[in-house]
């Protein structure tokens, strides 16, 4: 692996990021009921930091413990505990590797059955189609909302700063609470926060700017954002562009660029629009516009899983490469590369007729995997895509329980 992908990476604040490999978020539910880290979670960042990925970014951390994108999620509050956090970022670093906070609202994608709050910019529900009912109708967020929504993001990175991690990342992709303000589909306010694209870009950059001045200079701000939609007059990629350059003017020290919506899953390599999407680093195509324009680090994710398809992604002029499906199956991938160049994981694709059904069971596969390295197991890639489901469901019915249980939740 003497070759680009070994080579560190020097962040706009000055941080060192020892490779160019980065760990990037999925979606976990190994929280305690409690909403923290523990065992469970420290045993799975354990076998990644072993890995040898150079920057590691958690799965989403929620900064309203009563909006959550699924139950075994970890929320980070003014009131919680910061020990378990501590020790989160002290494993996840044992290698040195660079370690980010994911940190997200999830909006309007808040699963009816959790109760709690749904927010968004606008009374706009989700449409999927004959499973939309998993979902309610949202609340247009008053302005007061929307200040205690920036102050949630502000207290929960300052908080991650505390426990040891270098820096966070915003989630404003996906269609979760930052996207939804973004996309003229689900912004449809009149107000300072809807309109023209500065306007409906005006959160994002409002939690930026505020992370930034609590925080100082050296910790690392890092952006989620969609490079498009992919749903017909949505946000796409000359909106991205433009985000970016805004972007650029508040020390963001570097943008993800992902896909897509629950809407329109086209971060597990589906969408509305097959035409935009290869089977692998399928926004490479789509993102080069971004690269050659954008004034702050990109990183790449979606779909990689073979090095020479890694060393593309750099050779495109990203700064880094997110790997993260492929490391649910072999966490040790990095390490491998080094040794066996040609090693390319073989992952399950689940190709049912409803996208959003195969959404589900290819992420209950990958939530498998991270349950069996939370237990001190090896990954399987031959698991059944309906029992991985069911069992799946059944999990979050459990945890769904014990978190409207333990938050007092007895309406939605």
């Amino acid at each position: 692996m003497a070759d680009s992908l070994v080579n560190s990476y020097t962040l706009p604040n000055g941080g060192i990021i020892p490779n160019r490999v980065a760990k990037a978020a999925m979606e976990e539910n190994l929280a305690n009921a409690k909403q923290q880290p523990d065992s469970a979670l420290f045993a799975l960042y354990d076998a990644w930091a072993k890995g040898g990925v150079g920057l590691m970014i958690t799965g989403n951390v929620m900064v309203d413990r009563y909006a959550m994108t699924g139950p075994g999620g970890v929320a980070l509050e003014a009131d919680s505990d910061i020990a378990p956090f501590r020790q989160w970022a002290s494993i996840a670093k044992q290698k040195q590797a660079r370690v980010w906070m994911q940190i997200n609202h999830p909006g309007r994608q808040v699963f009816k059955a959790m109760g709690g709050k749904n927010l968004a910019p606008s009374a706009i529900a989700l449409d999927l189609g004959k499973h939309s009912s998993m979902f309610s109708q949202p609340k247009a967020m008053t302005h007061e909302q929307i200040i205690d929504v920036i102050n949630r993001f502000v207290t929960t990175a300052s908080l991650a700063q505390q426990a040891g991690f270098d820096g966070v990342q915003i989630h404003a992709a996906h269609g979760y609470l930052l996207a939804q303000f973004l996309s003229p589909l689900t912004n449809k306010r009149s107000d300072e926060w809807g309109g023209s694209l500065e306007n409906r870009s005006k959160l994002l950059l409002e939690v930026v700017k505020q992370v930034r001045l609590r925080c100082g200079d050296k910790f690392d701000i890092a952006v989620k954002l969609n490079s498009a939609d992919f749903q017909r007059g949505g946000f796409d990629i000359d909106d991205a562009e433009k985000v970016i350059a805004m972007l650029a003017q508040h020390q963001v020290d570097m943008v993800e660029l992902s896909g897509g919506s629950y809407e329109a899953p086209a971060m597990q390599g589906r969408s509305a629009d097959e035409r935009t999407l290869a089977r692998e680093a399928y926004f490479l195509s789509l993102t080069s516009q971004l690269v050659a324009s954008s004034p702050i680090p990109l990183m790449l994710t979606g779909g990689i899983r073979r090095k020479a398809v890694a060393e593309q992604v750099l050779d495109a002029g990203f700064a880094i490469c997110g790997i993260a499906s492929a490391l649910a199956f072999y966490p040790n991938l990095v390490n491998t590369w080094q040794t066996q160049p040609d090693f390319t994981p073989e992952l399950p694709r689940v190709d049912w007729q409803s996208k959003p059904l195969a959404g589900l069971a290819t992420m209950a596969i990958i939530k498998r995997q991270l349950r069996r390295m939370s237990q001190g197991h090896t990954p399987q890639t031959d698991d059944s895509p309906m029992w991985s489901l069911l069992v799946d469901q059944f999990k979050t019915k459990q945890r769904t329980k014990r978190y409207r249980k333990m938050l007092g939740i007895t309406h939605g």
